[in-house]
C-alpha cells in the first residue's frame, strides 16, 4: 500500500504512527504555516469588543494552540476553553491551558459543545464561517481572531508522481486538497482528520475516510482490502 502524507513538514509523526506497519509511505507536504507575531496578534486581542469577558474561547486547529496560551490572561482569563478534537486538546494542554469541552468533528460542529456567549474564536485567517454562523444563529456574541494562515505549497515533480501513484492520501486542511486534487487518482482514498476537511474532499472526491486516530490502520485495511492494487 503506498501512503502519501501531506501534512507540513514536521507534522507527521503522529498520524505515521497510525498506519499499517508494511505500507510505503511518501511525505509530501502541501501547506506552510504563517503565524501572526505575537505583538500584533495580542494589540488585536485587545481590541476586541468583549475583551476580558469572553465565556468560551474556542481553539479550531492545534495551530492555534500557541496564540491560545498568548492571548486568553489578556481577553478571557476565566472562560471555558473549547477545543475542535483530541489533537488540539493535547497541544493546548502541553501549553498549560485546561480544556473544558472538546467536540467530536469539524470546527463547524464544535457549535454543539458550546453552550454560552460571548465566544472568542481562534482560527486560520482563512477559516471557513460555519462555525461562527451557527454561534450567531444560536444568538450567541462571537468574534473570530485570526492567528495564522495555512498557505499552499506546490508539490515538485516527485511529489506530482507519489500523488498520482498514491492508494491512500492523508489530507490535512481544504487548502491542501486545493492542492492535491489536480494528481489523486479516483481510485485513491483520501484520509481527513475531521467534518470540515471531509466536506471540502467530498465535493470532487468519492473515497473519503474521516477520523485521524488509533484505528486508522484497521479502518484502512477494511476500506482497501481489495483495491490497494497489491501493494
Amino acid at each position: 500500500m503506498r501512503v502519501v502524507v501531506t501534512r507540513e513538514a514536521g507534522r507527521g509523526a503522529a498520524v505515521r504512527s497510525w498506519l499499517p506497519v508494511d505500507a510505503e509511505v511518501v511525505e509530501v507536504p502541501l501547506t506552510v504555516t504563517h503565524y501572526e507575531e505575537p505583538d500584533t496578534l495580542l494589540r488585536a486581542a485587545r481590541d476586541l469588543p468583549h475583551a476580558g469577558t469572553y465565556a468560551v474561547l474556542a481553539v479550531t486547529s492545534a495551530r492555534a494552540a500557541d496564540a491560545a496560551a498568548l492571548v486568553r490572561p489578556a481577553v478571557a482569563p476565566d472562560s471555558v476553553v473549547a477545543s475542535v478534537g483530541p489533537a488540539t486538546s493535547a497541544a493546548l494542554r502541553a501549553r498549560g491551558l485546561v480544556v473544558g469541552v472538546e467536540g467530536t468533528g469539524g470546527a463547524a460542529e464544535l457549535a454543539d459543545v458550546i453552550e454560552r456567549g460571548p465566544v472568542l474564536v481562534l482560527a486560520a485567517r482563512d477559516a471557513r464561517e460555519e462555525l461562527v454562523a451557527r454561534l450567531v444563529v444560536r444568538r450567541l456574541a462571537v468574534e473570530r481572531l485570526a492567528c495564522y494562515e495555512t498557505r499552499p505549497r506546490e508539490p515538485d515533480a516527485s511529489g506530482v508522481a507519489a500523488l498520482a501513484s498514491a492508494d491512500v492520501v492523508l489530507v490535512g486542511a481544504p487548502s491542501a486538497w486545493a492542492v492535491a486534487r489536480a494528481h489523486v487518482g479516483e481510485s485513491a482514498w483520501v484520509v481527513v482528520p475531521g467534518a470540515t476537511t471531509a466536506r471540502a474532499v467530498s465535493a470532487d472526491h468519492s473515497r473519503v475516510l474521516e477520523g485521524w486516530d488509533s484505528t486508522l490502520r484497521e479502518r484502512l485495511a477494511a476500506a482497501t482490502g481489495g483495491d490497494a492494487r497489491g501493494r
